[in-house]
């Protein structure tokens, strides 16, 4: 574990150059490493690159930001506000859900529409405390909304709604790649359709387009996928540039869920049982193997009934009608059961409306659920029942896996996304000896043991993403080295006895020894040299963990 001592600037010691403040909003040592990177290098690179470091370590110091994206009508946004636990992003189809918005916390809830030259308005909340969903605009000239949300979730994770990536209109589109660095990067001489040199001459303490583009999007993708993975999804998935720098989605820093998955029909999955929750799960693993490697995992998930029962939607007044429709006879409540229609409109003493209002926020399954468990225990509060509707929402597993592919690693993801954005600012100056100098300092920062883990996610998002073709099986074994951080799993051989755990270590580092000496391409050889001094590492911490 890398330490924090006054001294050289090394990343034992990155606070020498960063301040008290600074590092308490630092995800770990390695951004503070990085951060360090950027300030020693400011006075070294021009004025329009140092810009560019400022925002790199302005970006350091905020919370992890997550992007939601995925095909329109997947249920985004009403996964967002789930995973706030506030119904406030609009689900309806409308104005709003063609602009990127950001959720991030503030001490006092608002929210501001931003246009592209810099203005803020601030828009009002509807009466139901959302994000009005009409807006009197002109769209061509709005960036993204911005909320700021007294929620405790997102102290140190900003989410991102996006609109979908191939949705609605080429507007929307444009304004999600540019918010989250989906586009590819254009030269400096055409960056903005005009002479970048004489724009950088104008204002050089500015981001200049290219620059911007070098720093903007997410650091990490949750990927909403519905019953069938299309080949626009992986394609969306494989231009998703989650820290530019052609850093694509990756299991480092991408998970996906199958939401709705109560729409799926358990009889066209086989080995379902007839179980939706099984049928989902089966799905969601052959959705995994489809997207892999682009996701860690596919979790399924119903982000209707988590979006109610977490955010308040779900109310006394619900839990009172599930119990008075509990009492039906099991002939009048199965026939009700076969379809929307049949429950909202068959005759019964709970009134249509009431039936419409669970349907809307629960759906079919949902009350099913409800109410099969108001027959099994007639006593359950209000309250116990919007629990069971969020245990069977499968939302607790999508926060699980957040958790940790995400917070749990923000430290790795966020200095390996802050590095792609100093590389691309680097080679965006157009100056050999400044890029060479950043290329230098990087070197001898990588270089150091404790920020190993920065070139092994380097060397797996070259695998994940083709750019160094490995064998099946050794592709398989960089995954698994660095997709986690727990050395049973790192090494396969989870709860095995600790001795057997550092023997298998020290042979696999021999091995990746020898493949990169004598077996591998030169590609092949760069990865090979990571991985085995990965394996060396954890051997070596083994050791040190039995002395």
């Amino acid at each position: 574990m890398a330490r924090f001592v006054r001294g050289e600037p090394t990343l034992e010691g990155s606070d020498a150059l960063t301040t008290a403040t600074e590092q308490q909003h630092l995800a770990g040592p390695l951004s503070a490493a990085v951060a360090n990177l950027c300030t020693r290098l400011q006075p070294q690179v021009s004025a329009r690159t140092a810009a560019g470091f400022r925002e790199v370590l302005r970006r350091l110091s905020a919370p992890l930001q997550v992007a939601v994206a995925g095909r329109i009508k997947s249920g985004k946004s009403t996964l967002v506000n789930a995973l706030i636990g506030r119904r406030v992003a609009p689900t309806d189809v409308g104005e709003c859900t063609r602009l990127v918005t950001r959720f991030q916390y503030g001490t006092v809830d608002r929210v501001e529409l931003v246009f592209t030259d810099g203005r803020k308005q601030v828009l009002p909340f509807d009466p139901s405390g959302m994000i009005p969903n009409d807006l009197e605009v002109d769209f061509d000239k709005v960036s993204h909304l911005e909320a700021y949300l007294t929620n405790a979730v997102l102290r140190d994770l900003t989410v991102i709604d996006t609109p979908g990536l191939g949705s609605l209109d080429d507007a929307s589109v444009k304004r999600t790649e540019r918010l989250l660095g989906a586009a590819k990067h254009r030269k400096p001489d055409d960056a903005d359709g005009g002479d970048s040199e004489k724009d950088g001459e104008k204002d050089g303490d500015e981001l200049d387009p290219t620059s911007r583009n070098a720093v903007a999007g997410a650091e990490a993708v949750l990927y909403v996928v519905t019953q069938g993975v299309r080949a626009d999804d992986q394609q969306a998935l494989a231009a998703f540039t989650a820290a530019t720098a052609s850093r694509e989605a990756g299991p480092v820093n991408a998970i996906a869920v199958l939401n709705k998955a109560d729409t799926i029909t358990p009889e066209s999955v086989s080995g379902s049982d007839g179980d939706v929750w099984k049928a989902a799960s089966l799905l969601a693993e052959k959705q995994a193997a489809t997207l892999k490697p682009r996701v860690a995992d596919v979790i399924p998930v119903i982000g209707l009934i988590a979006e109610s029962a977490e955010s308040g939607g779900f109310t006394s007044a619900d839990a009172d009608a599930l119990r008075s429709l509990s009492k039906l006879d099991d002939a009048t409540w199965e026939t009700m059961l076969m379809s929307a229609d049949i429950f909202a409109t068959w005759e019964c003493e709970v009134p249509a409306g009431t039936r419409t209002r669970l349907l809307e926020k629960l759906d079919l399954y949902g009350v099913r659920v409800a109410v099969d468990a108001l027959r099994a225990d007639p006593e359950l509060t209000a309250g116990s029942l919007r629990r069971t509707l969020l245990n069977a929402s499968g939302l607790a597993d999508v926060r699980s896996r957040l958790d940790a592919v995400f917070r749990a690693r923000a430290d790795g993801i966020k200095a390996a996304a802050a590095l792609a954005s100093v590389t691309a600012l680097a080679h965006a100056s157009g100056d050999p000896g400044e890029r060479q100098r950043v290329h230098d300092a990087i070197e001898v920062l990588l270089a150091k043991p404790e920020a190993h883990q920065l070139r092994l996610l380097e060397a797996l998002t070259l695998v994940t993403s083709g750019a160094v073709a490995m064998p099946e099986d050794l592709a398989e074994e960089v995954l698994r080295v660095g997709s986690t951080a727990d050395i049973g799993e790192q090494l396969g051989l989870k709860g095995r006895p600790h001795k057997e755990l550092s023997a298998y270590a020290l042979e696999r580092a021999g091995w990746w020894r020898s493949f990169a000496s004598f077996g591998a391409t030169p590609a092949q050889s760069r990865v090979a040299h990571v991985v085995h001094r990965a394996y060396f590492l954890i051997w070596q911490q083994l050791r040190e963990q039995a002395g």
